[in-house]
């Protein structure tokens, strides 16, 4: 297993975070995925030979918020 944090912009409220964990452990090789409201970000724990950043991304991207670098 890896662990990641994705910089995320524009969440502001537990439906957010709660919006954010469920796209991120939809995704195969997911283990799992813990918001931080206050941070801004997404910790990220998954197996690199089954996902990629890219795919957690666009997962995220696609629920209405910004990754940042």
């Amino acid at each position: 297993m890896q662990e990641t944090v994705l910089k995320v912009e524009g969440m502001t409220c537990g439906h957010c975070k709660q919006s954010v964990e469920k796209a991120l452990t939809a995704l195969t090789g997911i283990k799992k995925a813990e918001a931080d409201l206050a941070q801004g970000n997404v910790k990220v724990l998954f197996d690199p030979s089954k996902t990629d950043t890219r795919k957690m991304k666009e997962a995220v991207e696609d629920q209405g918020y910004d990754v940042g670098e």
